[in-house]
């Protein structure tokens, strides 16, 4: 497939839309390598991951409610039950952090931008490859250092839900480029 088709065929698939067949260690590493060769303004290389997979994933779905109910004045038992769930239903789950540069010497927002570059390239790949993917990030990600050890200055950005799908996903057509261009 040629890249400005991949980059036009490139979805959020949701894990509802999964299906059981498993997302392997191998494809997973081959994601993780896309992610690799994003660009990153002064070598700072700012991206971590953590792999969710296979009992670790209920795991973050208990720690997800229960953190929901725990904090949640609007307490919804629907969305309870979607964060237990959703994280059972992906093929994997990759944890999206950030590094930042201990010597702040470029700004944050471009260490973000690294990361979402980053994340980007996971998704073409995985796009590529037939996998569907999803970035979730829900509030509860502040807490994620309850969960999981997390270097100093480092902070989770979300999650990249994996799952192999069945279906057609949903054709996207964006509006025209030209109303959002201005040529100097």
């Amino acid at each position: 497939m040629d890249i400005l088709k991949i980059i036009r065929n490139r979805r959020s698939v949701m894990p509802v839309q999964y299906n059981s067949k498993s997302v392997t260690k191998e494809q997973i590493n081959t994601l993780l390598e896309s992610a690799n060769w994003a660009p990153t303004h002064k070598k700072t290389e700012p991206w971590r991951f953590k792999v969710l997979h296979g009992d670790s994933q209920a795991r973050l779905g208990s720690f997800l409610a229960e953190k929901y109910k725990e904090t949640e004045a609007n307490f919804s038992e629907f969305k309870y039950k979607k964060l237990m769930e959703n994280p059972k239903k992906a093929g994997a789950i990759i944890a999206i952090c950030m590094q930042r540069d201990p010597k702040e010497s470029i700004p944050e927002w471009e260490e973000v931008a690294s990361v979402a570059m980053a994340v980007q390239n996971m998704w073409l790949t995985a796009t590529e490859m037939g996998i569907g993917s999803y970035w979730s990030s829900p509030g509860l990600i502040q807490y994620m250092d309850e969960f999981f050890e997390m270097a100093l200055g480092e902070t989770c950005l979300g999650f990249f839900y994996l799952g192999n799908f069945d279906g057609p996903i949903d054709e996207r057509i964006p509006g025209p480029i030209s109303k959002k261009t201005v040529w100097i």
